[in-house]
């Protein structure tokens, strides 16, 4: 019952933009390679995405952006598990389940599939890095929509499915941004007191002992 209303107030066609896409990709086998590996393992490309922002945080002594960059794996997890309630209640079943010849490209579990959890997690990543780094957060966007549409292409969900996903875990985010920015950012700061230090910031370089140098040169003329 709830799947039949949320279809019917969607402003598309769940079922016939999934129709869409799977024909799409009956038709390009030769990206089937492409979006299985997104669909799959797309997500893992956030650990890369964050690792850099990490080290040039770290490099700039920025503990606004590394507060930031925390923050959006940890509103991932939240949104996920926010998630969780919502497909228990609404109890959707997947495409391959509910319609006939569907053609799937990934092996997946029978269980309910709206909201998205891959697209919960990829919405709050994608985010949560837009916010700390424009530049990783372009990217990181680009990844979440691929990864997105990609579990659709397979055949794993609806539209409606990875686009509630989305929405979902960029809610999360930005609605916690500024407590957990605020947390985190105390956090950072005790560890950069802390023998810990060189893991939220660059160690300073060493001044150079310009006087030293000088009477040395001097001594030498």
């Amino acid at each position: 019952m709830a799947t039949e209303v949320i279809v019917a107030v969607a402003p598309f066609d769940n079922r016939s933009d999934f129709r869409v896409v799977n024909d799409f990709a009956r038709q390009t086998g030769w990206l089937h390679g492409f979006f299985t590996f997104f669909a799959t393992y797309g997500i893992g490309l956030f650990v890369v995405l964050l690792l850099a922002g990490w080290w040039r945080s770290r490099r700039d002594n920025s503990s606004m952006t590394l507060a930031r960059l925390l923050w959006a794996p940890l509103a991932a997890l939240l949104a996920v598990a926010i998630n969780q309630p919502i497909v228990a209640a609404v109890h959707e079943k997947r495409p391959f389940v509910a319609l006939p010849h569907v053609l799937t490209l990934i092996h997946h579990a029978a269980n309910p599939g709206f909201p998205s959890d891959h697209a919960t997690a990829c919405g709050a990543l994608g985010v949560g890095l837009i916010l700390a780094s424009r530049r990783a957060g372009w990217l990181a966007a680009l990844v979440a929509l691929l990864v997105a549409f990609s579990r659709v292409y397979v055949g794993v969900h609806y539209p409606g499915d990875v686009l509630a996903g989305l929405a979902l875990g960029a809610a999360v985010t930005l609605i916690g941004l500024r407590p957990a920015t605020w947390l985190l950012r105390r956090f950072t700061d005790a560890l950069g007191r802390s023998r810990l230090a060189p893991l939220v910031r660059a160690e300073p370089a060493e001044a150079t002992p310009t006087g030293v140098a000088e009477t040395a040169g001097a001594h030498r003329r």
